[in-house]
């Protein structure tokens, strides 16, 4: 995404110090550029006819099926991201097709551009993954390939790898295909707009059908108890004046649309690797009877009706997260999502293959330019589907991916956190002695604290919590906040 202009008054919130106390890489160094560059040179150079004949790859491994690489720049392919975005990962259509749709979903082609056990590798494996910040964005590959020669822009041909599934009438997946593709994105969308356009009945023609299979998709969440857990939330943003600030942000319902399309394929990717009895998988612990029963105690007083037997996901699915008492249930839920990491297997399959949340096996595969797992799942679902050996250079990165990407991960919240910490100090700084008012969001008895979302600045505190109950209003008075101790002091209004 771009990055907003910065105001000199907001020079107390930096950002800069955060990543540096985290230890987070300040750019790549010349020889991962210099990498880059000839990779994206090395294909921009070269004609497209050869492109199809000579497949000029940095990576010497990657080999589409039969030795060709197939030409899809008929297939009217957009992308649909957050404003101002430029790493590119995924370029969709959907056509109906006769009992259902057929989608096209194409992916980046990053393998192709980077060779293993080079520069660009080595920095990959110690990034995992894009961090983003409220003023800049770290990348997880240099831009010159995931701002340009990998990305799927508009109006280009492009490396891509392609994801054919057809669907039923019920958004049941009835065949699969991946293959090497060169495509050609028509059009680069974003979320707002695509919302605007499907409210008034004008989406492009290449997504027209991206409402009906998205629904049909969150239907077939609902026979699976998919937990989906939608909770608007504050974010860091650059307003307007240019002043930091943190807004409330709701997931659009095209957003929802179009995430499905994307698990739809980690599933099926999930799928082929089951079937090969080789991959890595996204996991999640199923809850268990004991975590359930502690979110009917926690949630008792919202009163909101769950019938004995009914999966926590089906209540989640018909709750409304703007409302005060649903949204604190659903606060309350995240607590059935916790033990993600990733599984890697060669040969046995894992006693824990399924993904609590989606109530199904899932793989990440659709998002490379920021994910490191992805390029490395994508070449085993490549390699299976054509009935071929996974390269031996994904299959020997199976030891350490899952604690790389563990350790991305946690540094990705660790970042989150401390920058959402930052601001909302900064905010809080200039309301000191004032009365603020918000939602109860979380109560927790035993430890006698409460975690309330004010209304204006939009953010979260801690107070006592005598008295409070989940999904009401309250009031606290916010006595002092220590930027240097991360301390911000209030009290309770009775």
């Amino acid at each position: 995404m771009r990055n907003p202009p910065i105001r000199a008054d907001q020079a107390a919130i930096d950002f800069a110090t955060i990543r540096d106390e985290l230890g987070i890489a300040h750019g790549f160094a010349d020889d991962v550029h210099v990498e880059a560059r000839t990779a994206a040179q090395q294909v921009n150079s070269t004609e497209t006819a050869s492109y199809l004949e000579s497949l000029p790859h940095v990576n010497p491994q990657v080999k589409p099926v039969d030795g060709k690489r197939t030409d899809d720049r008929d297939i009217p392919l957009v992308t649909i991201d957050p404003t101002g975005s430029n790493d590119l990962d995924q370029a969709v259509h959907i056509a109906e097709i006769a009992g259902g749709f057929r989608v096209h979903y194409a992916i980046a082609d990053v393998a192709a551009f980077v060779a293993p056990g080079g520069a660009i590798d080595a920095e990959s494996r110690r990034r995992g993954m894009t961090l983003y910040c409220p003023d800049i964005r770290v990348p997880l590959y240099p831009t010159e390939l995931c701002e340009g020669a990998a990305s799927l822009l508009p109006d280009a041909d492009r490396l891509a790898v392609l994801w054919t599934i057809d669907i039923d009438d019920r958004g049941e997946p009835t065949a699969v295909d991946v293959r090497r593709s060169l495509v050609r994105s028509r059009a680069q969308l974003d979320y707002v707009t695509v919302q605007a356009q499907t409210n008034v009945g004008e989406l492009h023609p290449s997504i027209a059908l991206l409402p009906r299979v998205g629904r049909l998709r969150l239907q077939a969440a609902r026979r699976r108890h998919a937990i989906d857990l939608d909770l608007p939330d504050s974010e860091v943003v650059c307003g307007d004046d240019g002043r930091w600030t943190l807004r409330r942000r709701e997931i659009l319902p095209v957003e929802q649309y179009n995430a499905q399309i994307s698990l739809l394929t980690g599933m099926c990717a999930a799928h082929i690797m089951l079937a090969g009895k080789v991959g890595i998988l996204r996991t999640l612990p199923p809850p268990d009877h004991t975590q359930i029963a502690q979110l009917r105690r926690a949630t008792a007083a919202l009163g909101i009706a769950w019938p004995e037997g009914v999966p926590p996901g089906d209540i989640v699915s018909e709750l409304d997260a703007t409302q005060p008492r649903h949204a604190a249930f659903i606060e309350d839920a995240i607590r059935l999502l916790r033990g993600a990491g990733y599984t890697a297997f060669d040969g046995e399959l894992p006693e824990q293959r399924m993904h609590g949340g989606l109530g199904a096996p899932y793989a990440h595969v659709t998002a490379p330019l920021r994910r490191l797992v992805d390029r490395f799942a994508t070449e085993v679902c490549l390699a299976l589907h054509a009935h071929e050996a996974v390269p031996a250079w994904v299959r020997g990165a199976f030891d350490t991916l899952p604690r790389e990407m563990d350790a991305a991960t946690r540094l990705s919240r660790e970042v989150d956190t401390a920058c959402t910490r930052a601001v909302s100090e900064f905010l809080l700084a200039g309301h000191v002695g004032e009365v603020l008012t918000g939602m109860v969001v979380q109560v927790e008895g035993a430890k006698g604290r409460a975690t309330m979302l004010l209304d204006e600045p939009a953010v979260r505190v801690r107070t006592e919590a005598d008295g409070l109950v989940e999904g009401t209003r309250a009031a606290i008075r916010l006595v002092a906040v220590d930027k240097k101790a991360h301390r911000v002091d209030v009290e309770l209004m009775k």
